[in-house]
């Protein structure tokens, strides 16, 4: 046993000796890692100060379940088998408008139609910075021209000089966020831009154009069934089968009477964007202490990879 312990003292003291020459060689190289990392907090300070602020706005929804789907429902279970008679389907109104509208909202057709209606190309694509006295944004002359109203950016193939709308929509969705809650079913829908003001605005527009969009499809399709119904009645002559396109159309009609006075079809504001007074990123006082910690550690490693390296060499 005795010879067992002399035979781990000395390992153990290695270990000691080792503890004692790593930090030997930190401390000489201390000014080294000193400098590295001063210079790297440096660095660190002016890419964080080089950055532009983000800002982000953001309005709280709500699924407006007003939108006649109930009658629908009813008449499909009192009416379905009658009416599938007639090649009519009683249960295409039962989908979730929430859902399908926010897959409307995030689609190219919809970004792309969104982006042309409001004239926002050139400040999706071109801005580089937010003159917060002004109120104006700075517009990147290596990419568009203001005063000759021209695109400027030299891309690669196959990339056009003029953003093409699927360009476009890639930028949107990288600044567009849309979420739902499951359990409570709200919608988050926020927008991040360079301007503040920008970005209330599209969120605001976002909204209506959505609840907008999908308020007129639901028009048109109600008002393609009532003109088809009306035809039914006059090629049958099934009292029960007019009775169910009576009051087909009578749902129908509400539709299309609750989609015209309410500008709000779809999502309902609950909590409207503003216009942020504080920046959403970057975050400055986190770059600058991770730029400095990632200064030291590099230094420290090549304190270390010196000093062993050059010793390792020296032995053989």
């Amino acid at each position: 046993m005795s010879e067992s312990k002399r035979d781990n003292s000395p390992a153990l003291y290695d270990d000691e000796i080792d503890l004692r020459e790593l930090f030997r060689v930190l401390w000489a190289g201390k000014w080294l890692i000193g400098g590295i990392s001063f210079a790297a907090a440096i660095i660190a300070v002016a890419v964080a100060l080089s950055l532009p602020n983000i800002y982000r706005a953001e309005a709280l929804l709500a699924p407006n379940d007003s939108q006649g789907t109930g009658g629908l429902s009813a008449l499909a279970a009192q009416y379905g088998g009658l009416a599938s008679l007639a090649g009519i389907n009683l249960n295409s109104g039962s989908a979730d408008k929430t859902a399908f509208g926010l897959e409307v909202l995030k689609s190219r057709k919809f970004i792309s139609g969104f982006i042309e209606r409001h004239d926002i190309l050139v400040p999706l694509m071109a801005v580089e910075d937010w003159d917060a006295e002004s109120g104006e944004l700075k517009i990147d002359p290596k990419v568009y021209d203001l005063a000759t109203g021209r695109w400027t950016r030299d891309v690669r193939p196959p990339r056009k000089t003029v953003p093409s709308l699927q360009e476009a929509h890639e930028a949107f969705m990288e600044i567009l966020s849309v979420s739902q809650d499951k359990q409570s079913g709200f919608v988050n829908i926020a927008v991040e831009h360079y301007s503040p003001t920008v970005a209330k605005q599209w969120v605001d527009w976002l909204v209506a154009d959505i609840n907008s969009s999908i308020m007129q499809q639901d028009v048109a399709e109600a008002e393609q069934a009532i003109a088809y119904l009306n035809e039914q009645i006059g090629s049958t002559s099934l009292a029960d089968l007019q009775n169910v396109f009576f009051k087909l159309i009578e749902e129908q009609t509400k539709i299309v009477m609750l989609a015209k006075v309410s500008p709000e079809y779809t999502l309902r504001t609950l909590d409207p964007a503003v216009i942020p007074e504080i920046k959403f990123r970057p975050s400055r006082a986190l770059i600058c202490v991770l730029g400095t910690l990632l200064g030291g550690m590099l230094s420290v490693m090549g304190v270390l990879i010196r000093h062993y390296g050059f010793r390792t060499a020296g032995d053989t």
